[in-house]
């Protein structure tokens, strides 16, 4: 999963438009500046002086200056003032492309969850597992206290919808048992990552239908946050064009069965992440999948390793892009300690770290919460078959 070119993170912005006095204000500026010489007399002065040659060395000795450099001195001074105006004009009206005139306008939402939000950590977790099993190894208790302890989100991909519905209950009463908020990330949609490392899913619509069906139901009244479908609308342009309108539906089908199923469920729609698509494309891809109707939310950087910083300034992108001021932003800080390679290698790249632990602590409108929603150590499909906990690289990443 998470192929893809780099491109710039952000937004195509769009320049103010100016009014009718600023753009006299402008004009009148260059106006000065190209008739500055003219009206210091300096249109009609030779560009010599005409006095004697020794006249004008005396002249020098005594300190004196000629009238034509005096002059030129003088024009120069006013034309770099005039220069520092004009440049401050236009910068001012005309604010620099990828920032919006009005973005500071646009209300951002605190974030969602109380700082005091523990979530939860599922005992079971492939890092869990493999300590368990290996308790005499010597990277086990650094893996143990750095990834196995921390809370990471539950993974449902069985396609069997009588299984996922148990897997799904069994997760979210364990958590509501010890006080924790659940993370669940629904991925089983047909066609799922491309046919690539991650592939897999459903084989049609309404296979997936009767899935997230199940998904719902195994939610029922607990709390939640629901990942929904990683890459799906990022990796849209590999399906052919009835395959697209079938993924739109699907996704929008899901979050409405959460909405309607698992009420205390809140629902982010996977977005991609700072590397991938312009926030204006990602943000018409959302309203499409019907995020605008049943939607909580995006989620970034799942799986990936983009630096966290990127990723608050492209989901606030994508969110004013959207303009609902109720919805937030979650972003995968799993394996982006280090950021992403020099080349942005998605598939195990090696010298990456974990970072920031999961926290509802991020002082920042728009950004509901920093997650752990690829569980560290998991394969993307390079080092090993995709999924699998490959300790060497569990243990590199606490390094």
């Amino acid at each position: 999963m998470n192929e893809k070119t780099p491109v710039t993170a952000g937004t195509a912005g769009t320049r103010g438009r100016l009014g009718f006095w600023q753009r006299l204000r402008l004009q009148v500026l260059l106006l000065g500046l190209i008739g500055l010489p003219r009206w210091l007399g300096l249109g009609t002065l030779p560009k010599r002086s005409t006095q004697p040659q020794w006249r004008r060395r005396r002249e020098r000795r005594q300190g004196r200056r000629s009238p034509l450099r005096t002059r030129r001195g003088i024009v120069q001074l006013l034309a770099l003032a005039l220069m520092a105006e004009v440049a401050t004009a236009a910068t001012t009206l005309h604010p620099p492309v990828g920032r919006s005139v009005d973005e500071s306008a646009f209300p951002l939402p605190k974030p969602y969850f109380p700082v005091s939000t523990r979530f939860y950590t599922d005992p079971d977790n492939p890092a869990a597992q493999w300590v368990r099993g290996n308790p005499h190894d010597r990277r086990a208790t650094v893996i143990r206290k750095r990834i196995a302890d921390q809370p990471q989100a539950a993974w449902f991909t069985d396609t069997d919808q009588g299984r996922v519905e148990a897997q799904v209950r069994q997760v979210v009463r364990s958590a509501r048992a010890r006080g924790r908020l659940p993370v669940l990330v629904a991925y089983a949609i047909p066609h799922r990552d491309c046919g690539k490392h991650s592939s897999g899913g459903m084989a049609d619509l309404s296979g997936y239908r009767n899935w997230i069906g199940g998904f719902a139901r195994g939610i029922g009244a607990s709390r939640a946050v629901v990942i929904l479908e990683p890459d799906a609308l990022a990796h849209l342009t590999c399906l052919k064009r009835r395959q697209q309108a079938e993924r739109y539906e699907a996704l929008s089908h899901a979050a409405r069965t959460l909405r309607g199923q698992a009420a205390h469920a809140r629902i982010y729609y996977d977005a991609g992440n700072s590397g991938w698509l312009p926030s204006p494309v990602m943000a018409e891809r959302l309203e499409r999948a019907g995020i605008d109707r049943y939607g909580d939310g995006i989620a970034l950087n799942v799986s990936n390793f983009n630096a966290t910083r990127d990723e608050v300034r492209y989901g606030l992108s994508v969110l004013r892009e959207l303009r609902l001021p109720r919805l937030g932003a979650v972003i995968d800080t799993s394996r982006n300690g280090a950021g992403p390679t020099h080349d942005h290698r998605f598939c195990d790249p090696p010298g990456r770290k974990l970072g920031t632990p999961p926290t509802a602590r991020t002082g920042i409108p728009g950004i509901d919460a920093y997650l752990w929603v690829k569980q560290p150590g998991q394969a993307d499909g390079c080092a090993a078959t995709a999924g699998l906990f490959v300790p060497g690289y569990a243990f590199r990443l606490t390094h």
